[in-house]
């Protein structure tokens, strides 16, 4: 019990120090292969959803340049957009073109309209989603590393897949962490048939459902 313990408190350690200033964190296993693992993504499906936030951080910041701070974030192939946009034509170019990628599955363009946040503010947000990730960490029966943690301007956003009763608790925790505004949600709900197929299959089913998923 011990030894758990303290297994938990290195990897939040860890995980803490791979947040970026932008404000984005996956959670995952601390190794690359513990990662793809503990993930209820295929290897594959992960893979897609880092090559989406690859192409369209590049693409983006090379075409909107000082006009727009954009971060990107892609969760079973679900995009998040998050950060400020010069005015609305910025932003909706910005929605557009993720829109148009061809491994996008749906795009959500949470970008406001306004001047960029200040290094201040997005190192509040990178402190605030350490706080939430660490609380989730140590959360019974929520899957922390089945989830995408954003904190833009102290409002946060949370992806990934989960049942409805994860899906809950994972709101009320990150609702419940002092300095968040308010608390967005983008998760795929699955059912707990679901869950403990793809708990002892250790990665998620490739191919996508045929039917919309459901959102929080």
């Amino acid at each position: 019990m011990q030894i758990q313990t303290f297994g938990k408190v290195v990897f939040a350690a860890i995980l803490a120090s791979q947040l970026t200033a932008c404000g984005i964190l996956a959670v995952g296993g601390v190794a690359a292969g513990a990662s793809v693992m503990a993930d209820r993504r295929t290897p594959g499906v992960q893979a897609i959803d880092h090559g989406i936030e690859m192409e369209a951080n590049a693409a983006l910041s090379k075409r909107l340049g000082d006009n727009a701070h954009i971060n990107v974030t892609s969760f079973n192939q679900k995009v998040l957009l998050t950060g400020e946009a010069k005015d609305a034509d910025v932003k909706g170019e910005a929605g557009a073109y993720v829109k148009a990628m061809k491994n996008a599955r749906s795009v959500f363009n949470e970008l406001i309209i306004g001047p960029s946040s200040s290094y201040t503010a997005r190192a509040n947000d990178t402190y605030l989603e350490s706080k939430i990730k660490t609380q989730m960490i140590f959360t019974e029966k929520l899957p922390s590393n089945s989830m995408a943690i954003v904190a833009e301007g102290s409002n946060v956003y949370l992806m990934g897949i989960l049942t409805q009763s994860e899906a809950d608790l994972a709101k009320k925790v990150a609702s419940n962490t002092n300095g968040v505004k308010e608390v967005f949600v983008y998760f795929d709900i699955i059912s707990e048939a679901e869950k403990n197929r793809l708990e002892q299959q250790g990665k998620a089913e490739q191919s996508q459902p045929t039917t919309p998923p459901k959102f929080q």
